[in-house]
């Protein structure tokens, strides 16, 4: 049986922990605000301009452009988004397990992968994985990413696909829905397919380019995949801030509940032994 001693050592040490993941809580919801507000502002571009890219798509183009074109598959690459720190819960492993059940579907067909991996939780992971080649590695790019910050393992994936060393792109990354949710999501970057020829497939229309339609177009496919990539750079911060938040409170409320248990237990010790010492004083009177 634990001695009483032990079991304050352990109150205390669960108490400190509790501190620890208190403040680790503050700090997550101090930094929620600014990182959600910066997931909102690059929000309305990113989707403007994958709107726009999606209405090209559908367009009569007298220059056609490669990142319009499907391939036949023999490699594919990500963009996988993680966080540097961990404490955030099932965010990162959710991520993982929604990966490797894609990569699943390209091994079974032996179709090779190549990873761009943003943040050291992804790296140490995938690095483990054999069936996979990480050709590009971004850690510590903190809470105030830069396109700067980005744009190497963007070029990296991109000459990879004008060279046809990779056929089809996709980013992986933790889409940020509320405060409490947070959603593993794989997007196709490269070859570009349209999500609205329902809507449009009735309306007879197209751009005029100026002032020419090659120039145009090389210049806005690259914005276009460069504001993927750093939306969802921002929303996976968005998700680790808010994941992490949850995670130390939940620590919190779960270390309160185990100094309570141990509180019941220690009182339980403390009786039992006044009891056992009680019994020797009475047994010794009886004895004289």
């Amino acid at each position: 049986m634990s001695s009483t001693k032990e079991i304050r050592g352990k109150i205390d040490s669960i108490r400190n922990i509790q501190k620890i993941a208190k403040a680790m809580e503050m700090i997550s919801a101090s930094k929620i605000y600014k990182t959600q507000k910066r997931m909102l502002v690059s929000q309305p571009y990113a989707e403007t301009i994958r709107k726009v890219i999606n209405h090209i798509a559908l367009g009569t183009l007298e220059y056609k452009h490669s990142y319009f074109e499907e391939r036949n598959i023999q490699s594919v690459g990500y963009w996988v988004v993680s966080t540097d720190r961990g404490l955030t819960g099932g965010l990162n492993i959710n991520l993982f397990r929604t990966l490797l059940r894609d990569f699943s579907k390209w091994n079974n067909t032996g179709i090779s992968i190549k990873l761009a991996v943003i943040g050291s939780k992804a790296a140490s992971f995938l690095h483990c994985i054999k069936q996979t080649k990480i050709v590009s590695c971004i850690c510590g790019i903190g809470d105030i990413p830069k396109m700067s910050d980005l744009i190497g393992s963007i070029r990296v994936m991109l000459q990879l696909y004008n060279k046809k060393k990779v056929d089809r792109l996709y980013l992986s990354y933790n889409k940020f829905v509320n405060t409490l949710s947070q959603v593993p999501q794989i997007l196709q970057i490269l070859p570009i397919v349209s999500n609205d020829k329902v809507v449009l497939k009735n309306q007879h229309w197209d751009y005029l380019y100026e002032p020419d339609s090659k120039i145009l177009l090389n210049n806005l496919l690259q914005r276009y995949v460069e504001s993927q990539i750093y939306q969802g750079v921002v929303e996976n911060l968005a998700s680790e801030q808010s994941a992490r938040m949850m995670a130390m409170k939940t620590a919190s409320d779960n270390g309160e509940v185990i100094i309570n248990d141990l509180k019941l237990f220690y009182n339980k010790v403390r009786q039992t032994k006044i009891t056992e010492e009680l019994i020797e004083v009475v047994s010794g009177f009886s004895v004289m």
